[in-house]
C-alpha cells in the first residue's frame, strides 16, 4: 500500500457513500485511476465491505456491555459451537474468541439494564458449557473511525 492507496482508505472510511468522481476529486487524481486503485484495494482484501453506522439507542440498544465468558470443557467442538450459537442471540452485537483467562468477550446491546440481566440469568446462566462469566456495563464508546496501516517492523523487512 503507498500513500495513495491510504487517503484512499482514510476518505472512504470517513463517508463510504463518496462517489468515484467526488473521490477522485478529493485526492487530485483521474477518475479512472481512483477506480482502479479501489478495485484493487477490494480485490486485495483491504475493502472488504461498505457499512452504514447505527446509533444503537435507534435500535433500543441504549445499555451496551461486554461479557467475559469461560465455557468448559475446553474444546474445538465446544467451541465452536457456542461461538456460533452466541452468533445467532439477537442481543449480541459481536463475539471474540480469546486466549487467555477468558475464552469469550461478548458485546451485548440491549434496551435496558433489565433485559441485560434477563439475557445474563435467562439465556447465558442456563447453558451447561458456561463456566462462567463477568459482565462490564459501558458507559461510553469512542472508535477510531479511519485507522490506517501500521508501519512494519524492521525485523520484517
Amino acid at each position: 500500500m503507498d500513500e495513495l492507496d491510504s487517503a484512499i482508505i482514510r476518505l472512504l472510511q470517513s463517508d463510504a457513500r463518496l462517489s468515484n468522481r467526488e473521490l477522485a476529486r478529493r485526492l487530485g487524481i483521474a477518475p479512472s485511476t481512483c477506480l482502479e486503485r479501489v478495485r484493487a484495494l477490494t480485490r486485495r482484501g483491504v475493502i472488504r465491505g461498505y457499512h452504514a453506522e447505527i446509533d444503537p439507542v435507534a435500535l433500543n440498544r441504549g445499555v451496551q456491555a461486554m461479557v467475559s465468558v469461560q465455557v468448559r470443557p475446553l474444546s474445538r467442538a465446544v467451541i465452536d459451537s457456542f461461538k456460533a450459537s452466541a452468533a445467532k442471540m439477537p442481543e449480541v452485537l459481536s463475539v471474540f474468541v480469546l486466549a487467555g483467562g477468558d475464552d469469550f468477550l461478548l458485546h451485548v446491546g440491549v434496551s435496558d439494564l433489565d433485559a441485560l440481566h434477563a439475557f445474563l440469568l435467562d439465556r447465558l446462566s442456563k447453558r451447561r458449557e458456561i463456566a462462567g462469566f463477568r459482565t462490564s456495563v459501558i458507559f461510553q464508546q469512542v472508535s477510531n473511525p479511519v485507522p490506517t496501516m501500521l508501519p512494519e517492523r524492521a525485523a520484517e523487512r
